[in-house]
């Protein structure tokens, strides 16, 4: 009777308290994350000492864990990964692999072991899903490319979990046993896989079919966790994690109609329990390591940050892509994730890395969580700034083709910048009436197919302004910006209206109070989505 009072009282104790602290970091406009990390440092024996149920607290956070992993299956549709697969397999691939082996290099040169190196480069090589997509969310970004890019390797990262929970028993000096060779873990591996692609394919679907007849919302949601917490049993049965069991449950339910509902259900879950997740790492963070070193530590959250941005810009580049992504990409990737939070922790079980490293590593980490706000929400400045350097014109923007004689003979005619649904449809209607037009876009693939079937598309950045001379802008007549990004919307009107003082500048924009700006920037006409819209609905 005890032990649930303590673990009661625990409870009750740090419920309470996240709700002050993450109170004042909304009004802060901070990382929840980073206030759940606050929370467990207050609340752990380095802070007040209130928790006397630390092993029941981290017990929930397990549990957190699987939910979290759990969601993320849900979230990680196939179709997603199908229609994002050059961001995923090849930015994603390339990022995670350039940052874990710099970082592996950097490691075996200042002479810790093998398995350390190993491990301190996975750690360092996964960024925030929770944080970054949360921000591009609030800035209504997702449908731009930076914002495609950011979440294709975000995925990747994600995903690249679950193979990393299952190295860490395999590196040198690792204590924790497989149980068994790594020959038939690999084997039942393949086996459950094979069980679970079955069951998403003809039994889950049916069953939840048949439970979301009865409409009974209690019913639906006791099968979703039902389903949830039997996969990982299986696979912790077959000598796997709980984790990736919970990953792979998440994919079945992913391919089936009802995987929305299911996850809407199951969030609420998800929070209370990650909370929990979080909190007990903020209990074992000694908050006396930053304050006996504290530019120490400082300094090499800024070097890890510093270098994930400049790998991940690396990787980026070998796409393809604009300048101006690379920038806003490589600085929204920049920060430790909360996965490597999950990964830390099984290291530290595991004997890879001490208590010493492991609490500069907490340290660093939330650092680098709690900075990620300020970092996105400087980007598109520091991407403006760094096109005004005088770096190679070919670099900056990454124009092509060359200047044809027809595009310099051009004038009088329309550009379009970006060529999605709105962009297409003015395409479309300009080709009609005969009237003269060319469009800029900043995805190859777009750009490559387009042009293959006859359409006078350019590849580059338009808030570049050699892409804009490229195009003619100064015997332009007319520009439509049809992009859903916002920043780069207000960049491009500043520079088309500095560039041709007479060109008809149209600019479509989500809301209507970006129209003033928009307007003062120099556009001629702002469509917002919002207004339309209600006049449509009307």
């Amino acid at each position: 009777m005890a032990t649930e009072l303590e673990l009661l009282n625990s409870i009750v104790i740090v419920i309470s308290l996240s709700v002050v602290v993450l109170f004042i970091f909304h009004r802060l406009r901070a990382p929840t994350i980073v206030g759940f990390l606050l929370t467990g440092i207050l609340a752990g024996p380095q802070g007040l000492g209130l928790i006397s149920a630390s092993e029941q607290v981290s017990l929930l956070a397990d549990i957190g864990v699987v939910l979290l992993l759990f969601t993320v299956g849900i979230e990680v549709s196939l179709r997603d990964i199908i229609q994002l697969k050059k961001y995923v397999l090849i930015g994603g691939s390339l990022q995670v692999a350039l940052t874990t082996v710099a970082v592996f290099l950097v490691m075996i040169s200042l002479d810790l072991p093998v398995g350390t190196a190993v491990l301190l480069g996975l750690l360092v090589s996964l960024s925030s899903t929770a944080i970054v997509l949360r921000i591009i969310q609030k800035r209504e970004e997702f449908d731009s490319l930076h914002g495609r890019t950011t979440l294709g390797i975000l995925i990747f990262q994600d995903m690249a979990v679950v193979p990393m929970m299952l190295l860490i028993p395999l590196l040198p000096g690792s204590t924790l046993a497989l149980g068994s060779s790594p020959l038939a873990v690999a084997l039942k591996g393949l086996f459950i896989v094979a069980l679970i692609i079955i069951s998403a394919k003809w039994l889950v679907p049916r069953v939840l079919y048949s439970i979301a007849r009865t409409r009974d919302r209690e019913l639906f949601l006791l099968s979703i966790v039902a389903i949830c917490l039997a996969v990982a049993w299986i696979t912790s049965l077959a000598g796997l994690s709980l984790g990736l069991g919970a990953f792979l449950a998440g994919l079945i339910i992913s391919e089936s109609p009802y995987s929305h509902q299911a996850f809407g259900n199951i969030v609420p879950l998800r929070d209370v329990f990650t909370s929990f997740f979080f909190i007990s790492i903020g209990m074992l963070l000694d908050v006396g390591v930053l304050i006996a070193n504290p530019a120490f530590i400082v300094l090499l959250a800024l070097a890890v940050m510093a270098l994930k941005a400049a790998l991940a810009g690396f990787a980026i580049s070998l796409m393809g892509l604009p300048f101006r992504i690379i920038i806003l990409v490589s600085l929204a990737l920049s920060q430790i994730g909360e996965f490597s939070f999950v990964l830390s922790k099984v290291g530290f079980e595991s004997g890879l890395i001490s208590r010493e490293y492991y609490q500069i590593f907490l340290d660093v980490t939330v650092l680098t969580l709690a900075a990620t706000s300020l970092i996105m929400a400087v980007s598109p400045k520091v991407a403006e700034g760094m096109l005004r350097l005088p770096l190679p014109s070919r670099l900056k923007a990454r124009p092509y083709p060359s200047v044809s004689k027809e595009l310099e003979a051009l004038e009088d005619h329309l550009i379009i910048i970006g060529y999605g649904v709105n962009g297409r449809n003015v395409a479309r209607s300009a080709k009609r009436e005969s009237i003269p037009y060319l469009i800029i876009d900043m995805d190859p693939e777009i750009v490559m197919r387009e042009g293959k079937s006859g359409e006078p598309i350019y590849f580059g950045d338009a808030a570049s302004e050699a892409v804009l001379n490229h195009v003619g802008i100064c015997k332009a007549k007319a520009m439509v910006i049809a992009i859903s990004d916002p920043s780069a919307t207000r960049r491009i009107t500043e520079l088309a209206r500095r560039l041709n003082s007479d060109i008809f500048i149209i600019a479509r924009t989500r809301y209507v109070q970006e129209m003033k700006p928009l307007h003062d920037l120099g556009a001629d006409e702002v469509i917002p989505e919002e207004y339309e819209t209600s006049i449509e609905i009307f």
